[in-house]
């Protein structure tokens, strides 16, 4: 009885006070953002997925959270055009203020940066930066041809007329960073009223942006963001590994270490370099999707590996080699289109980067062609054997290439052999072997732990 009591008399109470909760609300001409958190979402590198991705979940935490704005400090040459749209989908349905300020000094918003810019409800810059260059181009950075690029720069052009009408920012400023290509410094964005203000430290961005009114999905909100906190929510750590692989250094060298352990792999076969190699070609060319690939600086890396694996079975005592270390060095300084706009900075590999990989890989194909022929030295082949072809000395050490059930293939002496095991007992690739017998040219081998019998 005593609790039904008390519940009688709560409710009117909380009724009472959901109504005067929603009067206060109507009689408001502008409802007052929260005066929380402010996040500062650091946003750099080349706009791809995981950027938007990034973005989306980290203005959804400050929903959640019920942050005062989200500030985007940006700072990108631009990237995919699909990423892009995410992100300016997120900006305008954004259910917190958003705020890009494309800082620090020297920073840019290149590109998509543009778009991505103008579509916040508040666009700022520091001195030092510039903005627009925004004319697309192919994924290697060259100008769209024909009908397509037409079709293409119309749908660009209308994009970016849309999210200027949207924010109130000049039109025919916003036209021209892609139709013309047209870039910006910040006081010439500012003097064409295409930004809202100038500032050089988070403070001054906080005390610039206090008490101006933005529309939030059809609601006036009234920015409250002098002296708040702030805090930084940088990408989570999966999110910051798959947005380095678009450095492009990153991925020449994931690419480098990739054919590392397939080589390593195919003259020690042991699983394990070969997988590794394997995951960081596919990282690689995860980050390659994102650059302005050159196809013919990776074909030139590609004749270089194809060089290196002849390396392992023909005898061309290092001249392969030296070809390939050549192809190499060449491939990588060609690895990255320009990116087709004079504004955007150049996709390259760093010529340090270049010197120290091409040195390396000069290094380890040099232990490789010592490698194997020491083994050419150490097991010569005997012509003229039984069976009138090559033969080996017993107990030349080998390993088990194809697996053994009892037949597969080992690989001895620089070559492949097929081989049989003497005992009829089956063995796993990459298991160590000894020669016991042969059978014309099938090598008959046994584990090379295994005890050897009394003479």
């Amino acid at each position: 009885m005593r609790h039904r009591l008390v519940a009688q008399l709560v409710a009117p109470l909380q009724a009472a006070t959901l109504l005067l909760g929603v009067l206060l609300l109507l009689a408001a001409p502008a409802s007052a953002a929260t005066a929380g958190t402010v996040y500062v979402l650091p946003t750099t590198g080349v706009v791809d997925q995981v950027m938007a991705g990034y973005l989306r979940d980290a203005i959804a935490r400050a929903e959640r959270d019920g942050a005062a704005a989200v500030i985007v400090r940006l700072d990108t040459p631009g990237g995919s055009v699909d990423a892009t749209r995410e992100i300016v989908k997120t900006f305008l349905e954004s259910p917190v203020p958003v705020i890009v300020w494309v800082a620090p000094s020297g920073s840019r918003a290149g590109s998509a940066g543009t778009f991505m810019t103008l579509a916040g409800h508040v666009a700022v810059m520091a001195p030092g930066t510039n903005i627009g260059a925004a004319t697309p181009v192919t994924g290697e950075g060259g100008d769209i041809e024909g009908d397509l690029g037409q079709k293409v720069l119309n749908d660009s052009i209308a994009s970016i007329t849309a999210i200027a009408e949207e924010r109130g920012r000049p039109v025919e400023w916003a036209v021209s960073t892609v139709k013309d290509a047209a870039s910006y410094t910040v006081d010439q964005a500012l003097e064409a009223g295409a930004i809202d203000a100038k500032v050089a430290t988070l403070e001054e961005l906080l005390a610039a942006v206090d008490g101006r009114v933005v529309n939030v999905n059809g609601q006036d909100v009234t920015l409250v963001t002098a002296g708040v906190p702030t805090e930084e929510l940088a990408m989570n750590p999966l999110q910051a590994f798959l947005h380095l692989l678009t450095d492009p250094n990153i991925a020449f060298i994931l690419f480098t270490i990739g054919f590392y352990g397939i080589i390593f792999e195919l003259q020690n076969p042991n699983f394990v370099t070969g997988i590794l190699g394997g995951i960081a070609l596919i990282l690689a060319f995860i980050g390659f999707g994102s650059l302005p690939l050159d196809i013919g600086g990776l074909l030139l890396i590609g004749l270089a590996i194809l060089m290196f694996v002849l390396e392992l079975t023909v005898t061309s005592h290092g001249l392969l080699t030296v070809a390939g270390v050549v192809c190499f060095a060449l491939g990588a300084a060609a690895l990255y289109k320009d990116p087709g706009t004079p504004e955007a900075p150049s996709v390259e590999v760093a010529t340090p980067i270049i010197v120290a990989m091409t040195l390396v890989t000069a290094a380890f194909m040099a232990v490789v062609v010592i490698a194997a022929l020491r083994t050419h030295r150490v097991a010569p082949m005997a012509i003229g054997g039984t069976a009138g072809g090559p033969t080996l000395p017993l107990g030349t050490p080998a390993a088990v290439r194809r697996p053994l059930a009892p037949m597969g293939s080992v690989y001895a002496v620089g070559e492949e052999w097929t081989a049989r095991t003497a005992t009829g007992e089956a063995l796993e690739r990459g298991t160590p072997v000894r020669v016991v017998g042969q059978e014309g040219l099938t090598l008959l081998v046994e584990p090379a732990d295994a005890p050897t019998p009394a003479v």
